[in-house]
């Protein structure tokens, strides 16, 4: 009997780790919640900053700038995150973390998430035009607030994804459960043919 070619990877019905990548005001979250609320497996969402945010009295501000101290409660979620990760995976569950990953700056780049999670680590880049993550940016609140110009040189500086060979959904036109079928889309041709990072 011929066998026609495989067939594609489901990954709504795969045990998987994705990371979304994106500039303050590129939906990360939302679609993340979105993502993991409407899978046929059980899926976990963890967010950086939800963790970083469990620090209280002596929280590095992220509106204060970058520092030893922000760098330090950086490295500890991340780890934090890490581990709640493959603590889920190994226990049949899969992860979304998301996380405003630079793609110039070492320290919060992609090497500390792939040491933490692991190897099989599905990185995808949400980046929406700068006018639609200033317009989303102008809805937050408390500390996930930005000020303009951060926000458009955090955005800039997101642009270097571009040509890294990491998928990239440009969702400016596109809803939360329009962006999460697109997520699926990716991750599909990434399970098939995983992106060299």
């Amino acid at each position: 009997m011929p066998r026609g070619p495989p067939a594609a990877a489901d990954p709504a019905a795969t045990t998987l780790a994705v990371l979304l990548i994106g500039p303050a005001g590129a939906g990360k979250t939302s679609v993340a919640k979105y993502w993991a609320d409407h899978r046929r497996v059980p899926t976990a969402h963890i967010s950086l900053d939800d963790v970083r945010e469990w620090v209280r009295s002596g929280f590095a501000d992220p509106q204060t700038g970058w520092n030893d101290h922000s760098e330090a409660q950086y490295r500890l979620a991340r780890r934090t995150c890490g581990f709640a990760a493959r603590n889920f995976l190994a226990n049949g569950i899969s992860c979304i973390l998301d996380d405003a990953v630079f793609p110039d700056r070492p320290v919060v780049g992609l090497g500390g998430w792939k040491r933490h999670v692991g190897p099989g680590l599905l990185p995808v880049v949400l980046l929406p035009g700068l006018d639609v993550v200033l317009e989303r940016n102008a809805e937050r609140s408390g500390n996930r607030r930005l000020g303009d110009e951060e926000v458009a040189r955090i955005h800039g500086r997101m642009a270097g994804w571009y040509g890294s060979g990491l998928p990239i959904i440009d969702n400016s036109q596109l809803g939360i459960p329009e962006t999460a079928e697109v997520l699926d889309d990716v991750l599909a041709r990434s399970i098939a043919s995983p992106p060299s990072w």
